[in-house]
């Protein structure tokens, strides 16, 4: 379901559309950095008789997701504190090396980088202390020991590759992520 499908039930079921729910939580002291995403879903449960779903579109629409206000930029910084950060510059020299190919536009989430072509994606970052493992979209491409099936790990890319050490970061990992971006939309 789109957001704007949430949006449209919500306004056949309460009148109200997102502007509304906007004010309400305003008068309700609902809005800002301190207040918790379980309170606004609670009040609009009990209020208006939404689901978890409907409601989580609305806590979006009010700018209440954590972390939503934060930029790209910041949200890629966030990758890469604490344990994490030491994967930092081969983050930088993997996308310094996409960019090559041509535009790519980074969607980071809390947990993962996303990277894309246009509208499509074609590869997704994810470091955690130990690892930065880079997912890549390469339909129809037998796996290898090191380019693994990505199975359960993240449904979004076909293969995955598990760097361990900054010198993973290789010619043949690289001309698979040529791969991955020249079939791309």
């Amino acid at each position: 379901m789109t957001i704007q499908a949430y949006f449209d039930s919500i306004k056949a079921k309460t009148g109200l559309g997102p502007e509304d729910f906007h004010r309400l939580a305003a008068e309700r002291g609902l809005l800002g950095p301190d207040v918790k995403t379980a309170d606004i879903v609670a009040w609009l449960k009990a209020d208006y008789g939404l689901g978890s779903g409907h409601a989580m579109a609305l806590v979006s629409a009010l700018g209440q997701v954590p972390g939503q206000r934060l930029s790209v930029n910041d949200k890629v910084d966030a990758q890469f504190t604490g344990a994490r950060a030491h994967w930092r510059g081969t983050y930088d020299a993997l996308l310094a090396h996409a960019r090559q190919f041509g535009e790519v536009n980074l969607a980071p989430t809390n947990t993962y980088i996303s990277l894309r072509k246009g509208g499509g994606k074609f590869a997704i970052v994810q470091v955690t202390a130990s690892r930065l493992d880079l997912g890549l979209k390469l339909p129809g491409v037998p796996g290898t020991e090191a380019l693994e099936a990505s199975g359960s790990w993240n449904s979004m890319v076909t293969h995955r590759l598990r760097l361990a050490d900054p010198a993973d970061l290789t010619a043949e990992v690289f001309d698979w992520l040529r791969r991955a971006y020249e079939t791309a939309a």
